[in-house]
């Protein structure tokens, strides 16, 4: 379980940068609170919408969703430029070598 209250020293780390950007970038966009007489911290709800804020504006959109990568049938191009499914590829020389298999096994078997 994370601490509500992150240490101003342990902020920047729980963001990914260093000291100096987040006292020039994130800072001045967060509550401080007060921990003892010395000690500030800020809340790691406010750090989490600031990240998420931050990603909205200067985050790049994935090239393909999720789901269309994982449903999708990888492509190879063949000599005509048209794509073809590896899976079609994969499943007829899987059948051409099985055949090969079962022919060297008759010449093996008939040779005994």
């Amino acid at each position: 379980m994370q601490p509500r209250l992150i240490r101003l020293r342990d902020a920047p780390k729980y963001l990914g940068m260093d000291r100096n950007r987040f006292n020039n970038e994130v800072r001045p966009y967060l509550i401080t609170l007060k921990i003892g007489q010395q000690g500030i911290a800020f809340d790691r709800l406010d750090l989490d919408q600031w990240a998420d804020s931050y990603k909205q504006q200067q985050g790049k959109p994935p090239q393909r969703a999720y789901r269309e990568q994982a449903n999708e049938t990888p492509l190879i191009i063949n000599k005509k430029n048209s794509f073809k499914p590896i899976k079609n590829k994969v499943d007829k020389e899987f059948q051409q070598l099985v055949d090969q298999f079962i022919k060297k096994s008759k010449v093996t078997l008939k040779s005994l």
